[in-house]
C-alpha cells in the first residue's frame, strides 16, 4: 500500500497550490550541461543585479587598493616638506577611496544578496513544484528527510556560487590586472613579481583547495542528507522509539553520522587554512620582492624615492583581491556538489505526464469508470493492481476492502493521476483521464487521506484550506456534517483554537473529521475516502466510519478501509486480494456466503486480525 502525499489537491481538502514567479529572480533550469553551467544559466535573468554587484565589488577593491596606494605616496611626499596644495589631491583621494570602500561593498553585498535570493526563491520554488509533481510514484526510494535537506541545505549552498566565487572572482581578475598593470607601469619588474605572486596565490592556491577538497564536498553534502533524515525520522518517530527501547541505537547512529560530517567539514576547514598560508606566503614575499628591485632602481635613479612605498605597499592591498580565492574553490565544489543533488530532484521524470493538448473537463454529473485496471509502481515492478474494474455513477457508493497491502491506495492513486496505468481504462464521463489535465482531474475527484495533513493553525484556517472565500456559516455548515461542530462550539477559542503542529493538539478521531471537513467544504463532485479510520481505537474507527458514510450520503464516493463496520450503508463492496477483485456485492449478500469478505468480517469481530502481506504483489511492490 503506497502512501499518497500531503501537497497540494492532493489530500483532497486543499486546492492545487501553484507558487507564483519571482520577478527578475531566476530563470528556467535548462537541462543538459554541469551543474554549475546550468546554475549560471539559471540567474540569467538577474544577470543585470549580478553585474552591478561584481562592479560594486570591483570598485571596493579597488578602492582598497587605490587608497593603500595614495596613502604610501601620500606619506613619502609628506616626509618631503612639500606646500600644502602638493599633497591636496592625494589627501581628496584618500578620503574617496577611503569612503568609496565601504559604500561600494556595502552596495555590493546588498545587491548581490538580493539578486542571489531572488535566484534562490525561484530555484526553491521549482523543487517545491517538481517534488509536488512526482510524489508518490516519482520518488522510489526518497527519505522525507534527504528531499528536506535537498530542498533546504543544498539550495542554500548553492548561494556560494554566486556570492562567494562569482563576485569574488570576477572582482579579482580586474582589480589584481589593474595593480599588475600600475606596478609595471611604475617599475617593470615589480610588475612582473606581483603578477606572479598573484598568479601563486590567485591561480595555484584556489586548484590546490579545489584538488584536495573535491573528494571531501563529495562526501560532506551526501553525509548532511543522511543526518538530516536520520533526525527527521527519529524525531517523527520518537514514542515509538522510546517506547520499544530503540531510541539509543538510532541516537548511536545519529551522533556517528555527526562525527563523520565533522572529520569531512574539519578536512575542508584544514584545506581553506591551507589556502589561506599559501596566499599570506606569496604576499609577504611579494612585498620582500618588490624590496628588492626597488631599492636598486630608486638607487639607479630608474625609480622616484616617493614611489619605492607605493611598490612596497601595492602588494599588501593586491593580495586582498585574491585572499578569499582558495576559500571560493571550495565553495564551488560544495556548490556543485549540492547543485548536482538538487538538479536530480529537478531532472527526474514525472511518473504522470499531462498531455501537450488536454481534453476539456466533461460537464457535470461525473461518472467514474475503471474497467481491467492494472498499475505498479516502477517499470519493472510486479502489478499491484491487476484487472481491477468498478462503476462509480453519480450518488454511488463503493467501498474497497482488503489487507494492507493488496492494493486499495494504489486504486485511488490511479484515480487522482499521480500514478499511470499500465493497462486497462479509467474514465471521467467516457473520456480517459490520460487525456485530462492531472489538475483538471483533481477538480473533480478529491481525497481525503488516512494522514490528511493540519497546520499549526486554528481550525477554522485548516479547513478554510478547501475554499478561501468560505464564510463562517459554511465552515460550520461542514463541521456540522463531520459530526464535530458540538465540539467545536464547546472549546473556549471555538473556530480560533488551535491544534498544534499537525495536529498535536487534537486526537485522532478529531484530526480525521476536521480533515472531512474540509474535504465536504471542497464539494468534490467525487470523494475518495483512504482509510480515514486507520491508526483509531475499534470504537472510534467505527463511530468515524459511519459518521463519514452519513455525512457523503447522496454524494458520489470510494470508501478504501480494511474496516468492515457500516459497510451496510454502502452500494457495492469490492474485495481486494493481491491486486485483483476477488469478491464484490452488498454486504449483506457477501455474508450470506463463505469467501474472503465473510472470514475478515469474523476476525474484526473476534480482534483477530491477518498480518500485513508482504508479498511482491503487495506492501513490497510499492518502493519505500
Amino acid at each position: 500500500m503506497r502512501p499518497i502525499p500531503r501537497s497540494g489537491r492532493a489530500q483532497g481538502s486543499v486546492p492545487v497550490l501553484r507558487l507564483p514567479r519571482r520577478g527578475g529572480g531566476g530563470g528556467r533550469v535548462p537541462a543538459g550541461g554541469g551543474p554549475v553551467l546550468r546554475l549560471l544559466a539559471a540567474a540569467r535573468p538577474a544577470g543585470g543585479r549580478m553585474a552591478l554587484a561584481a562592479l560594486c565589488g570591483t570598485l571596493a577593491l579597488g578602492s582598497g587598493v587605490g587608497l593603500m596606494a595614495t596613502s604610501a605616496w601620500l606619506i613619502s611626499r609628506a616626509a618631503q616638506h612639500p606646500p600644502v596644495l602638493v599633497l591636496m589631491v592625494a589627501i581628496v583621494a584618500v578620503r574617496a577611496f577611503g569612503i568609496g570602500r565601504g559604500v561600494f561593498r556595502y552596495a555590493e553585498r546588498l545587491i548581490g544578496h538580493d539578486a542571489t535570493f531572488r535566484v534562490l526563491a525561484d530555484l526553491r520554488a521549482r523543487v517545491y513544484e517538481r517534488l509536488e509533481r512526482l510524489v508518490p510514484a516519482g520518488l522510489p526510494r526518497a527519505r522525507g528527510g534527504d528531499l528536506l535537506g535537498r530542498l533546504v541545505s543544498d539550495v542554500d549552498a548553492v548561494q556560494d556560487l554566486y556570492l562567494r566565487v562569482l563576485l569574488p572572482s570576477a572582482a579579482a581578475v580586474l582589480v589584481g590586472g589593474a595593480s599588475v598593470g600600475l606596478a609595471w607601469a611604475l617599475l617593470p619588474s615589480a610588475g612582473a613579481l606581483l603578477l606572479a605572486g598573484l598568479l601563486v596565490a590567485g591561480v595555484g592556491a584556489p586548484w590546490l583547495s579545489a584538488t584536495v577538497a573535491r573528494r571531501a564536498e563529495h562526501r560532506t553534502a551526501d553525509l548532511r542528507g543522511e543526518l538530516t533524515a536520520q533526525l527527521v525520522d527519529s524525531l517523527r518517530g520518537a514514542p515509538e522509539l522510546v517506547a520499544y527501547g530503540a531510541a539509543a541505537d538510532r541516537l548511536a547512529t545519529a551522533a556517528r553520522l555527526d562525527r563523520e560530517l565533522t572529520r569531512a567539514s574539519a578536512r575542508s576547514a584544514g584545506t581553506a587554512g591551507a589556502g589561506a598560508a599559501i596566499t599570506a606566503l606569496a604576499g609577504g614575499l611579494t612585498v620582500w620582492a618588490a624590496l628588492v628591485v626597488g631599492v636598486p632602481a630608486v638607487r639607479s635613479g630608474r625609480l622616484d624615492g616617493t614611489l619605492l612605498a607605493v611598490i612596497a605597499l601595492l602588494p599588501l592591498a593586491a593580495f586582498e583581491v585574491v585572499a578569499g580565492l582558495p576559500l571560493a574553490a571550495q565553495h564551488l565544489q560544495r556548490a556543485r556538489r549540492s547543485a548536482a543533488r538538487v538538479f536530480a530532484v529537478l531532472d527526474r521524470d514525472e511518473p504522470v505526464r499531462d498531455p501537450a493538448e488536454p481534453a476539456a473537463l466533461p460537464s457535470a454529473p461525473y461518472t467514474l469508470r475503471v474497467e481491467d485496471l492494472r498499475a505498479r509502481w516502477t517499470p519493472d515492478g510486479p502489478h499491484v493492481l491487476d484487472g481491477v474494474s468498478l462503476d462509480l455513477a453519480p450518488g454511488r457508493r463503493c467501498a474497497v476492502v482488503g489487507s494492507s497491502g493488496s492494493g486499495k491506495t494504489t486504486l485511488t492513486a490511479v484515480l487522482l493521476r499521480f500514478l499511470p496505468s499500465a493497462s486497462g481504462l479509467v474514465s471521467l464521463n467516457g473520456v480517459e483521464l490520460r487525456e485530462l489535465a492531472g489538475d483538471d482531474v483533481r477538480r473533480v475527484v478529491g481525497l481525503c487521506a488516512q494522514d490528511a495533513h493540519l497546520f499549526d493553525t486554528t481550525i477554522g484556517e485548516n479547513i478554510r484550506l478547501a475554499r478561501r472565500s468560505a464564510t463562517e456559516e459554511e465552515i460550520r455548515d461542514a463541521l456540522s456534517r463531520a459530526r464535530l461542530l458540538d465540539w467545536v462550539d464547546g472549546l473556549p477559542r471555538g473556530l480560533d483554537t488551535r491544534v498544534g503542529e499537525e495536529g498535536a493538539q487534537v486526537s485522532g478521531g478529531q484530526r480525521q473529521r476536521i480533515a472531512l471537513a474540509r474535504a465536504l467544504l471542497a464539494d468534490f463532485p467525487v470523494l475518495l475516502l483512504d482509510e480515514p479510520a486507520e491508526h483509531l481505537d475499534t470504537a472510534t474507527a467505527d463511530e468515524l466510519t459511519a459518521d463519514l458514510l452519513a455525512a457523503t450520503e447522496g454524494r458520489t464516493t470510494l470508501l478504501v478501509t480494511h474496516r468492515l463496520a457500516a459497510l451496510d450503508a454502502v452500494d457495492e463492496i469490492i474485495v481486494l486480494d493481491a491486486g485483483r477483485v476477488v469478491q464484490r456485492g452488498r454486504h449483506a449478500d457477501l455474508l450470506a456466503r463463505p469467501g474472503p469478505y465473510r472470514t475478515m468480517w469474523r476476525r474484526e469481530r473476534t480482534g483477530d486480525r491477518p498480518p500485513a502481506r508482504v508479498d511482491g504483489r503487495s506492501r513490497a511492490a510499492a518502493p519505500a
